[in-house]
């Protein structure tokens, strides 16, 4: 029975065998190189600047027309550009003054007779003194209301202003009074005196609630609640209000 046997490099020629343990080697040196400049071991050698100076010698028209040249398209380019157009100037127009329209109607009214001597500012009365009928507003009394003069509906009597008029003493008290309904009068408040320190106005504040008064008027209408001032003065054996 025959055997079977793999083949052997040393069965192959010897010059074979040498190139290629020549080329293992070569490989191998190659790899080992590589990876020593890879790792900064070895540097591979630079190589020497030459200390020769190169001049170039154009001539003179040369340099000429290209500086022309440049000049020129630098021109052309700007010529290419569009220039803006100033913005127009106008000139302010010189203002007209228009007169005022006409009145088309007369800028007066025509009134007749009657009717001008009812709008004369002259004949109207004068402030504070009311119209015909009216009472006389102769001050302000408590908190600014008008104060008007007294009326009397009954004047008072000497009994009525004996018991709180001082003793032997002449003179006049002067107060403000409200007037309620049937010609009375309450809330008094004293204004003034004579002789002073005489408590002549105490004494007509107090006999007050006696005292007979017609409410003012304005407009033909009574009104109740007004402020009346009130006088009484006393002189030897005469009272007037």
């Amino acid at each position: 029975m025959a055997a079977y046997r793999l083949p052997s490099p040393y069965d192959r020629a010897p010059l074979k065998r040498r190139v290629t343990s020549f080329a293992l080697a070569l490989a191998i040196n190659l790899v080992l190189l590589l990876l020593l400049i890879g790792l900064g071991v070895v540097t591979l050698p630079n190589k020497p600047r030459s200390g020769a100076l190169t001049v170039d010698l154009l001539p003179e028209s040369r340099n000429a027309a290209a500086d022309q040249t440049h000049k020129t398209t630098v021109q052309q380019r700007a010529s290419s550009k569009p220039v803006p157009k100033p913005p127009p100037i106008t000139l302010p127009v010189k203002p007209t003054i228009t007169p005022p329209p006409k009145p088309s109607k007369q800028p007066w009214i025509e009134m007749s007779k009657d009717e001008l001597a009812a709008a004369d500012i002259s004949k109207l009365p004068a402030d504070g003194a009311g119209g015909a009928g009216d009472s006389e507003v102769v001050g302000r009394g408590p908190n600014g209301d008008p104060l008007y003069a007294a009326e009397w509906a009954r004047e008072p009597s000497d009994a009525e202003i004996g018991g709180y008029w001082p003793h032997n003493v002449t003179g006049w008290g002067l107060v403000a009074c409200k007037t309620i309904p049937n010609d009375r009068v309450d809330d008094c408040v004293e204004l003034d005196q004579s002789p002073r320190g005489s408590h002549l106005a105490s004494a007509v504040r107090q006999a007050a609630w006696q005292f007979r008064v017609r409410p003012p008027r304005k407009g033909g209408r009574a009104l109740i609640g007004a402020w009346v001032r009130i006088l009484i003065e006393m002189e030897p054996g005469a009272l007037s209000g």
